[in-house]
């Protein structure tokens, strides 16, 4: 009798999200969902976009689109990314949505230079909507992440 390789797990039909992974289908340590990471992150944007206006210079256009603090909203997003999943594991929103990133290859903290490479993927935005049958992105694949529903 042999014993199941990843690449005869990848032919068995899998009961729930997840399941591949060796999370739980549902409460505590389950695979979050699109909509509440995407909940997590529209928070995190919002939240970037209001640090970012208190250092950019107001009247450099016409209009509102000139007060905005566009790009520049994308430096404390990805402090945001960095240094709350490095030293918390979460962001803000994903705090405010009880939402953790673990690694999902040992249970061991995620590493600085996975966190970099997830966010940077994530900024690309292609690797955030490509997903895979548990529903993580590419980016998370890519950096052996996923993110979970907390139970703190």
């Amino acid at each position: 009798m042999s014993t199941p390789t990843s690449a005869d797990n990848r032919n068995v039909p899998q009961r729930y999200r997840g399941e591949r992974l060796g999370l739980p289908e549902s409460g505590p340590g389950s695979l979050s969902t699109t909509g509440i990471r995407l909940g997590a992150f529209i928070v995190d944007a919002l939240a970037s976009s209001l640090v970012a206006a208190l250092f950019v210079q107001a009247g450099g256009g016409a209009g509102v689109a000139g007060h905005l603090p566009g790009s520049w909203s994308l430096i404390p997003l990805a402090l945001d990314y960095v240094a709350g999943v490095l030293f918390a594991g979460r962001t803000l929103g994903m705090y405010l949505f009880g939402l953790r990133v673990i690694r999902v290859d040992r249970d061991v903290p995620v590493n600085p230079m996975q966190i970099v490479i997830r966010t940077a993927l994530l900024f690309l935005l292609i690797p955030a909507l490509v997903w895979d049958r548990d529903g993580r992105g590419l980016h998370d694949r890519l950096s052996t992440t996923a993110v979970i529903r907390d139970g703190r």
